[in-house]
């Protein structure tokens, strides 16, 4: 019976919580166990003099169903809490895409019609892409790099520059050069190919941990579950009924164990337990890319051409204006995806370049009050062709494993997350 059944999560992003939501609203007995002192993992808020940062500057899109649902389940403020825009694609004084209000697909082939930036002839073979996409149900027979797959179709540079790459970078948080074609058609499918309102961009107003982590805490609690913060688990023992965890000094039997850690911590607690071999040696392989958030506080507003405005062949991939978005006044948030160069700067250098090149794209800026560079090494998997990723259900029985590098259509994305806790959920009830 669910009741009988004692779940330990252990990690307290949006994978773990979003399994624990899942157990909670079903009357299981659930408790989190979180090693930082604020909820969120790595979409998580820091808090610099007094103002509210995140640890990367994440987008939602229309297609995270899950996301969404989980969202406004525990969020009671959730309408306040997010801002949905119609998908805009806009790169700095190179490209400019906004969808119409035609159904899908035809509001994304008008976008792309009426777009500034490109000729008509790159406007229609991109066009032609998608159209050839739809045809295969964005399926390959093999898997290869979106590089390859962008000239396989013959899109332009120019088109590769403004558009395809931006989107690659922004959904895999991978280089296109070595990033998974099928995974980003994936992305495509759901965002572009269905509904019309699935392609919509939707940002927080809120910091990323009171947007969900923190209200699915509070709704798990009134359940009669625990979400325990500052509580770093040091061992996970299988015995005879279950688990043991320990915690801050504490010993506790479960029956099942959701795992929910980052891939690169998880392994300590899999190396030993021979039946978890093989998930720790595809673990193990899996590759990182790096997400540098650089927050810039000018004395100043500074008004960007829209909220999310984007930039190509510059330090920065794309700039948010949070006074537009949450009112933080004079406050720009800058965003680098991916590794490259930027990786080998000390963070305050780094600041300061990531200032300079706002300043020769957007003109006249005055000097920041201050500057935080938020360094993420491993952001994400590195989303290659063909990569083996652990399923969610392991073979040592009751033991599960939640996080967005776990098997499943997306990239290292909060949907991605979201949807491997309700798979392990779905699994500890089953």
């Amino acid at each position: 019976m669910p009741e009988a059944k004692q779940i330990a999560v252990i990690g307290g992003g949006y994978a773990g919580l979003a399994a624990a939501v899942e157990l909670a609203a079903r009357g299981v007995a659930v408790t989190v166990f979180e090693a930082a002192a604020v909820l969120g993992g790595r979409a998580r808020r820091v808090e610099h003099l007094g103002i509210a940062l995140d640890n990367g500057l994440h987008i939602l899109i229309g297609a995270y169903h899950e996301t969404l649902r989980l969202i406004r389940l525990v969020n009671p403020e959730h309408a306040s809490a997010l801002l949905r825009l119609p998908f805009e694609w806009r790169m700095h004084h190179e490209f400019h895409f906004v969808t119409g209000k035609l159904p899908a697909p035809l509001h994304l082939l008008g976008g792309l019609l009426t777009a500034h930036g490109m000729e008509l002839g790159e406007r229609l073979a991109a066009i032609r892409f998608l159209r050839t996409l739809r045809k295969i149900e964005f399926k390959l027979a093999l898997d290869i790099s979106v590089e390859d797959l962008l000239e396989q179709h013959r899109q332009s540079e120019r088109s590769r520059r403004v558009l395809w790459r931006p989107l690659c970078i922004a959904a895999l948080n991978t280089p296109p050069t070595f990033a998974s074609a099928q995974v980003f058609l994936n992305v495509l499918r759901d965002s572009l190919n269905r509904a019309r309102s699935d392609s919509d961009l939707i940002l927080a107003r809120v910091d990323l941990s009171r947007l969900f982590p923190e209200p699915a805490a509070e709704w798990i609690t009134q359940r009669g579950g625990t979400v325990r913060t500052a509580h770093r688990v040091t061992a996970i023992d299988p015995v005879d009924n279950g688990f043991v965890v320990e915690a801050a000094g504490l010993r506790r039997n479960f029956s099942h164990v959701i795992c929910a850690l980052p891939p690169h911590q998880v392994n300590a607690f899999l190396i030993g337990i021979t039946a978890l071999s093989d998930t720790a040696a595809i673990i193990e392989g899996l590759q990182y890319e790096p997400i540098h958030s650089v927050w810039l506080q000018y004395p100043t507003p500074v008004e960007l051409p829209s909220v999310m405005l984007g930039f190509s062949g510059s330090l920065v991939h794309w700039a948010f204006d949070r006074e537009k978005l949450c009112g933080q006044r004079g406050l720009i948030g800058a965003v680098i995806s991916a590794s490259g160069g930027h990786q080998h700067f000390p963070h305050d250098e780094l600041g300061w370049r990531v200032h300079r090149a706002l300043k020769q794209q957007l003109g006249n800026l005055p000097e920041p009050l201050w500057q935080r560079v938020i360094d993420e090494k491993r952001a994400g998997f590195s989303c290659a062709p063909g990569l083996i990723r652990p399923p969610q259900a392991t073979p040592l029985r009751n033991f599960y494993l939640a996080g967005d590098y776990t098997e499943g259509d997306y990239p290292a994305t909060l949907e991605a997350a979201v949807r491997s806790g309700i798979r392990c959920a779905e699994l500890a009830l089953a």
